[in-house]
Formats: structure tokens, C-alpha cells, sequence
């Protein structure tokens, strides 16, 4: 299935559907502001693993990451931040970043790697955004698979593709070309891991 969502205003009918959808274990593939991605409620464990396996990788091994509303709603998944570490993420944030941090108890043990942290987003983009806000708990972020190609940019090549694997694919205009930046803050210091479309001051 493929639903127009307004970038601007999102429809609130809509977020409802995609709610209800996540909700009942359903997978979706969504807009963020850098690439369209897969996503699942994350305290549905099995709709989970079925991303990891539309993806072709072992959960445990996988660095998922997860989108917030805010910086409140990613404080509950973290453990305690730094002072200058919220800082940096209140200055980044919404932004094409990946942060990855010391997990806190919220987060679910399919999400966490070995070493206890998790990748926490907070896109700038409004439908990423408020389907969280109407689910009541963050979602999944995770790339398309395969070899990056130019069609994931385009909604309806993405629906001629997925539709068979996901519930729900959702056209929120087009995607773009360069994954988030990925900066690591483990070891109390700000490391990238991997440059990409959000620049680092």
C-alpha cells in the first residue's frame, strides 16, 4: 500500500493509519531527512527481526538505530548525558545525525549491541517525526538493502520494489541521495564514524 503524506502538515487521519499499522506489528517504509528508510514500532520484537530479515542480517549483529521525537524523548533511551554532550545534540538537532550512545534500560535488548549503546535520530522531517508523536514511542531506522541506487529516491519505484516485503510505503516527496552522519559519543568525547549529509562544526 502507498499513502501521499503532506511533508509540511502532515494529515492526521493518515498518521493514525501508519500508527494503528506500527502498532500491530506492521512495517513501513518511511521519509526521513536524508534517506527513505524501513521502520517498525521498536517494542514490536518480531516486526524487528523481519526488518533484519527484508535486510538479510542477524539482529545481534545488525547497529540498529531508532528515531525520536525530540531531545526529551531520546534523554529516556540514553543514560545520563553529559551536560556537554546535550549540548552538541541540542545544536545538531533535528539534523541529519545518528548519535550513538550509552542505552539506557528503555531501550529493547534487540536494539542494543554488545557494548550496551544505541543509535538515536531525530530527523528533521516532519512525517519521520509526528508518526512517532501519534505512536507514542520511537521507530525503527534502518536502510533500504541492497546497493544504494538512485531509485530509492523516488516513492513509487520504492513501492514497485518493497511492496511485497513491507505494509506500507509512504510518499512523502523525494527521498534523498546521502545517509545521516554518524557520531559516537561512547567515550565521552564526539567521534564521527561516518561523514555524511549533516556537516560537523
Amino acid at each position: 500500500m502507498l499513502i501521499h503524506i503532506h511533508p509540511d502538515n502532515p494529515q492526521q487521519r493518515l498518521l493514525r493509519q501508519v500508527a494503528d499499522i506500527l502498532r500491530n506489528g506492521g512495517v513501513i517504509i518511511y521519509p526521513t531527512d536524508t534517506l527513505y528508510g524501513l521502520g517498525c514500532d521498536i517494542t514490536q520484537q518480531k516486526a524487528v527481526e523481519r526488518i533484519c530479515r527484508i535486510k538479510g542480517v542477524d539482529p545481534q549483529k545488525a547497529n540498529l538505530s531508532f528515531v525520536c521525537y525530540d531531545l526529551s524523548d531520546l534523554s529516556h533511551y540514553a543514560k545520563q548525558l553529559d551536560t556537554s554532550v546535550y549540548r552538541t545534540l541540542k545544536q545538531y538537532l533535528p539534523g541529519p545525525y545518528t548519535f550513538i550512545l550509552e542505552a539506557s534500560r528503555q531501550v529493547p535488548k534487540i536494539l542494543k549491541t554488545k557494548k550496551d549503546t544505541v543509535g538515536i535520530r531525530v530527523p528533521d522531517n516532519n512525517i519521520a517525526r509526528c508518526i512517532v508523536k501519534e505512536l507514542g514511542n520511537p521507530i525503527l531506522s534502518a536502510s533500504l538493502p541492497g546497493e544504494y541506487v538512485e531509485e530509492y529516491t523516488d516513492p513509487d519505484l520504492i513501492h514497485d520494489k518493497f511492496e511485497k516485503l513491507v505494509d506500507l510505503v509512504i510518499d512523502g516527496g523525494a527521498g534523498g541521495m546521502v545517509p545521516s552522519t554518524i557520531i559516537s559519543f561512547v567515550s565521552g568525547e564526539a567521534e564521527v564514524v561516518r561523514e555524511g549529509a549533516g556537516e560537523v562544526r
